[in-house]
């Protein structure tokens, strides 16, 4: 009986210190009070652009993306152009796949097109119906005035964005410029505004110049010879 009795207390107590062992072992030690985990830096696009250019009468858009991801993070290597407009219009416009993190390159503006020489013949909110250009609201004329642009791998940016201010024909195929705005012409890529005097008559300008100049000098030496006249018949030796 005694013998029962001890081998039961025995067993009870295995079970008891086995069970508390094992209550031990799921306790996770306390964490050393001095340690701070790392956070990881969050990738950026700074310095990332994407500007309005007029190119041989075409709009393109010109774009630079720089990612700056120095702990890896980021989920994507994939960069895209998101356009959007006032009345709730977005357009996604894609880059392409960035090498070393960086991208650049351009792409026809939305609505424009270019024939198989890079010479414009499509131009957003413009439609060539029976023989002529008409302003239409459609063909992404939205785009000619979007309210932002963002530039997006994951992270993303904002980035200031405006139709290109170029030749007249980036601004109406029909080769007039719309009131309030004022008539440019490129050279070498760089947009010369016009002051409202036309290159082409500087030349006639010149010329009548000339013109008038030599008549004056005709007229003086006229007037010269003729006082020389009078003054020799009438002169005594």
């Amino acid at each position: 009986m005694r013998a029962t009795t001890a081998g039961i207390l025995l067993a009870a107590a295995l079970v008891l210190v086995g069970g508390q062992a094992a209550y031990a072992e799921e306790i996770p030690p306390s964490p050393d009070p001095g340690y701070v985990p790392e956070v990881p830096v969050e990738p950026s696009l700074g310095g990332s652009t994407a500007v309005g250019v007029c190119d041989n009468d075409a709009p393109y858009i010109f774009f630079s993306v720089e990612l700056t991801d120095p702990d890896g993070v980021a989920t994507s290597n994939f960069a895209r152009l998101i356009l959007s407009g006032a009345g709730g219009q977005t357009m996604e416009i894609p880059l392409g796949e960035l090498q070393g993190g960086s991208l650049s390159g351009s792409v026809l503006w939305p609505g424009a097109s270019v024939d198989e020489n890079g010479n414009a013949n499509g131009w957003p909110g413009w439609a060539f119906v029976n023989g002529q250009w008409v302003e239409t609201t459609g063909n992404f004329a939205w785009t000619r005035s979007v309210s932002s642009a963002m530039i997006v791998v994951n992270p993303e940016v904002t980035v200031p964005l405006s139709y290109p201010p170029a030749t007249p024909a980036c601004t109406d195929p029909g080769g007039s410029t719309p009131a309030g705005d004022m008539a440019v012409d490129t050279v070498n890529g760089e947009s010369l505004p016009h002051t409202g005097v036309a290159a082409w008559t500087l030349p006639l300008g010149l010329a009548a110049l000339g013109a008038a100049v030599v008549g004056l000098v005709l007229v003086l030496m006229r007037r010269r010879r003729t006082s020389t006249s009078t003054g020799t018949g009438t002169g005594t030796e």
